[in-house]
């Protein structure tokens, strides 16, 4: 096996590892928050796809250096690689995002410029992800 892809290996199991703590954190602060049971496991789903995949698919890349990322994320590679995506799931899926760095940015793991670049990112893209992603389903489907 190439050596730097074990490196990347391992370097991925220590993030998952570390993704998971977070996971769990997330979810008590979203039932701390008053969210049902059914929203949290939607939002937790949604983000581990986004760091535990999209963030170690190009690059060991840690949840707390993620919120850069979101672009890339929705504008080409979600719509490529879940087979569900659409306009709703990827309007859930950013909402899942905005509240996994709020959680984050109160548990003192990112910065505020951290979150307000993610906040403007889905604020701003949005309309252009989601006329991807229809254009995309209308080709494909």
């Amino acid at each position: 096996m190439d050596e730097d892809y074990e490196k990347w290996e391992r370097a991925c199991r220590e993030i998952r590892k570390e993704n998971e703590k977070l996971l769990d954190g997330f979810s008590g602060w979203l039932l701390s928050k008053g969210l049902g049971e059914k929203t949290v496991g939607k939002h937790v789903g949604n983000v581990d796809f986004y760091i535990n995949h999209y963030l170690l698919y190009y690059d060991a890349t840690p949840a707390r250096d993620g919120a850069v990322h979101a672009g890339g994320f929705f504008g080409e590679w979600f719509i490529r690689k879940a087979m569900w995506a659409s306009e709703r799931s990827i309007k859930q899926t950013a909402a899942g995002l905005k509240k996994f760095y709020r959680y984050m940015y109160e548990a003192g793991l990112v910065e505020d410029l951290d979150l307000l670049y993610l906040q403007d990112t889905l604020k701003e893209r949005m309309p252009d992800w989601l006329a991807a992603v229809r254009r995309y389903n209308e080709e494909c489907w």
